[in-house]
């Protein structure tokens, strides 16, 4: 053991037993969880495994102790995760082939499970990616294409998120959320109908709303001519006289008065005894 006294020897034991502690020792950090496997068997619960509503700070995360060389840790993420299905097509009950931008959001709950049955989190999404398409394609294959653009697509995107999650239960991991982020038509004939379709619509709609509104129209129109008609028989019951004046007034100003040059000159040739110009002669 004269070794050791060596400051050679002592600089080389200082460095094993540095590098032996630090592979003792391992900071779990609040983002992660760590499930530690001493011979590729798992070693008790995981480290700061995932729970509902924790606070951070209060965890369980910092450092650990593991036996080196022999006991294995194995990190998995605590935060929010995706898996991305794009341009997936689907066939919609009205025989359209959609083109289905789409993502999950999961979560690792059960890091443990996770890690004995599928191993990483890129595994993880290589195994959800088919389920998810499976389930999208059979909740959207069972209804039209209009219903992406009402608001029962809340529900499609709540039953595609039920459907997948029993499907990831296995791994450990739950489905946070289901969205699609954009639907399209092929370009060709398909988008070119469907085009046309939505036009035919719009047009039928609008020609509803003119039908209503003219039918509205006329129906204000006669009663505002049954209202007229009852005042003008009101007045004509109080004076007679004045009603007949009045009444002439009006036909002189539509007989004699024109304002429109486009209707050309008229020439009216009257005797002054007509009774049609009584009321300019004073007579009652």
């Amino acid at each position: 053991m004269t070794w050791l006294r060596s400051p050679i020897g002592i600089a080389v034991a200082l460095i094993v037993a540095l590098i032996v502690v630090m592979s003792s020792v391992a900071i779990v950090p609040e983002t992660k969880q760590a499930v530690i496997l001493r011979l590729e068997q798992p070693l008790g619960k995981p480290v700061n495994a995932y729970k509902p509503g924790e606070q951070f700070g209060r965890t369980g995360a910092g450092p650990i102790f593991r036996i080196p060389f022999i006991d294995r840790i194995v990190w998995v993420d605590k935060r929010v995760l995706s898996v991305d299905l794009p341009n997936e097509p689907v066939l919609s009950t009205d025989q359209l082939r959609l083109q289905i931008d789409a993502y999950a959001r999961f979560r690792v709950t059960d890091p443990l499970k996770m890690v004995v049955t599928i191993g990483t989190e890129d595994r993880v999404r290589e195994q959800l990616q088919p389920l998810f398409r499976s389930a999208l394609r059979s909740e959207l294959g069972k209804r039209p294409s209009a219903i992406l653009l009402s608001p029962e697509r809340g529900q499609v995107m709540d039953n595609i998120q039920n459907s997948l999650q029993q499907l990831a239960a296995q791994y450990g991991v739950s489905i946070v959320d289901v969205r699609i982020k954009q639907t399209e038509l092929p370009s060709g004939s398909p988008l070119d109908s469907a085009f046309e379709r939505m036009k035919t619509a719009r047009y039928q709609e609008a020609k509803t709303i003119e039908a209503q509104g003219m039918k509205d129209a006329q129906i204000i129109r006669a009663n505002a001519d049954a209202q007229a008609a009852q005042i003008y028989a009101q007045a004509f019951n109080k004076d007679a006289d004045f009603y007949n004046f009045w009444r002439a007034m009006r036909s002189y100003r539509t007989t004699f008065l024109n304002n429109d040059p486009a209707k050309g000159e008229t020439s009216i040739v009257l005797s002054p005894n007509n009774s049609y110009l009584k009321e300019f002669m004073g007579q009652r």
